[in-house]
């Protein structure tokens, strides 16, 4: 997979090279479809990476292939012993109030985030800190307690903001960062506003004048964006033939997202309390079936968190899964021995508005016999409900994310957001993953998370689907727009700040 990657980028690394270059154009609004946005401390989300960064910047920034790359760090040095990060600061950079950035300033957003959220993405690397310092105002230093290989990666997810920010003690409610765009307004489920900052650290850009999010939840967005309502949206794999073949350019992730089915692991019900029932259950689901009919020829049904290609991904655990072929007679048969009578029991099932893999399960759990409870929910309508653990089971996803940890963190019985894997709580599955972490040494943290997942997948705590890229479509009269690894909209390499448009 890799190899075919790398074929295809080199194919269009050369096929752009070809075409003529286009001379940028300033102004203009871009109105996009693209994600939501769960708070306005940027420091405390738990659901989305998507918006945050086209107004506030990071330290680092997640390129294409995954890997960490300098934003607000120009560049860094990791001590012999992996216990030292020294992070160059770019000069030049300022917040939107005009006040020049310091090394001081991201201090105080590291400490504000070691010291004020609980349970963030960032709160098993901040366990890890053992100090932070600002030796001059070019240099931040991160001393470690151990080693802790996803920091570089984790960190391009922690946010830079002036600690004059209004409600920077509590909550902070205007967020004042060093992006390319301005925080204007935000109204929740509906738009969030951003203005070109003149002042931006990008020589030359942005090119935008203004940028307009529409943070509806919207199933389909291809009817708006055939209309002109967007110009960039991103749109069902489904529609991607069609949509194309209308003029729009079409973007693949770098990053693949994550189909699963979770159980209620916090507080069970019955028969979902007995983990032979759980796995029984699974023996009626048809990956390869539920692969095609929501991902199509785009998806790849697999049994892992990541998918194949990537460093932590193993083929013979892949081969060798027995749920590989689907027998539903013997999901049948394993419910009679165990004493349920599906019958007897109606499940409660959270899933999301326009989810494909919703109705593809509770088909699978009529056919065993359930009763099933469709309850469906907006974005962050369906996080909230998980996270009271009234329900017996959610078929979900997950996007592209920065570092492996973060596919494993929500699993750990003090992770973040930890719903949407049905709250686990596994001191030893907590060991084997603060394992994986805490060594600087590759193959030994590939090991452990491949032990940790086996774990998962003995416990039936979360099964695993398929994995498919996210896809963007984008208006011919935009120029210059590339996606990324994951949602975030802006990075040192693309994205919004390189982004300009056709002005009529």
């Amino acid at each position: 997979m890799k190899t075919r990657l790398l074929s295809f980028v080199t194919a269009l690394l050369l096929s752009q090279a070809s075409l003529p270059v286009l001379a940028q154009e300033y102004g203009g609004t871009l109105h996009l479809k693209w994600g939501t946005l769960d708070t306005t401390d940027f420091h405390r989300h738990t659901g989305t990476i998507s918006l945050p960064h086209p107004f506030a910047e990071t330290l680092t920034s997640i390129a294409f292939d995954g890997s960490p790359k300098g934003l607000l760090a120009e560049s860094w040095t990791v001590s012999d012993d992996a216990l030292t990060y020294t992070f160059d600061l770019r000069d030049g950079v300022k917040f939107h109030n005009g006040r020049a950035m310091t090394a001081d300033d991201v201090l105080k957003n590291f400490e504000r985030i070691r010291d004020t959220v609980e349970a963030g993405w960032l709160t098993t690397a901040m366990a890890q800190v053992e100090s932070f310092s600002a030796p001059d105002d070019d240099t931040f230093v991160v001393q470690l307690k151990a080693p802790f290989g996803p920091l570089l990666n984790l960190i391009a997810e922690a946010w830079i903001l002036a600690p004059e920010s209004p409600g920077w003690d509590s909550s902070i409610t205007q967020p004042i960062g060093t992006g390319p765009f301005t925080f204007d307004s935000w109204t929740p489920q509906l738009t969030l506003n951003g203005s070109k900052f003149e002042d931006y650290w990008m020589d030359g850009k942005p090119y935008l004048d203004a940028i307009q999010f529409d943070v509806r939840e919207v199933a389909d967005a291809t009817l708006a964006l055939r209309a002109g309502d967007y110009d960039i949206a991103g749109i069902p794999l489904a529609k991607v033939e069609t949509i194309e073949g209308e003029g729009f350019e079409i973007a693949f992730q770098g990053g693949t997202s994550w189909d699963f089915i979770s159980f209620n692991n916090r507080s069970p019900r019955p028969p979902f309390d007995n983990v032979k029932v759980r796995e029984a259950v699974m023996w009626a689901v048809d990956r390869a079936e539920f692969n095609t009919i929501m991902n199509g020829s785009y998806g790849t049904p697999g049994n892992q968190p990541v998918g194949e290609g990537n460093f932590f991904y193993d083929a013979e655990l892949a081969a060798n899964d027995p749920h590989n072929v689907a027998d539903l007679e013997k999901a049948k048969q394993m419910l009679a021995e165990e004493g349920v009578n599906p019958a007897d029991h109606t499940l409660y099932m959270v899933s999301t508005v326009g989810s494909r893999s919703g109705p593809l399960m509770s088909q699978v759990l009529r056919s065993l016999g359930f009763g099933v409870d469709v309850r469906e929910y907006d974005d962050l309508g369906y996080q909230r409900a998980l996270s009271e653990y009234d329900w017996d089971i959610f078929p979900g996803g997950s996007g592209a994310r920065n570092d492996i940890f973060l596919r494993y963190v929500r699993l750990m019985s003090d992770g973040p957001n930890p719903g949407l894997w049905g709250g686990v709580q596994d001191p030893e599955l907590d060991a084997l993953i603060e394992g994986a972490i805490s060594t600087a040494d590759l193959d030994e943290s590939r090991a452990l998370y491949l032990q940790a997942w086996q774990r998962v997948m003995d416990n039936y705590y979360t099964f695993s689907i398929s994995q498919k890229p996210s896809v963007y479509a984008i208006s011919p009269k935009v120029h210059d727009m590339t996606i990324g690894f994951n949602t975030s909209a802006h990075r040192v390499d693309g994205g919004l700040a390189f982004a300009w448009m056709d002005q009529e």
